[in-house]
């Protein structure tokens, strides 16, 4: 095995593995939003103080 060809398989391997977490990442962030009685973030503007 060629060091090139393991270089690029670990970097293919680490991109899919990114985009496969933002896509998950972004269908959590959606379902979130969707979802009324979610609370609020702490950061947000309008959210109770605690």
């Amino acid at each position: 095995m060629d060091v090139s060809f393991l270089v690029v398989t670990l970097s293919m391997g680490t991109i899919l593995a990114v985009l496969v977490f933002a896509m998950w990442s972004k269908h959590r962030t959606e379902k979130r939003m969707e979802n009324d009685d979610a609370p609020k973030s702490t950061l947000a503007a309008d959210a109770p103080n605690k």
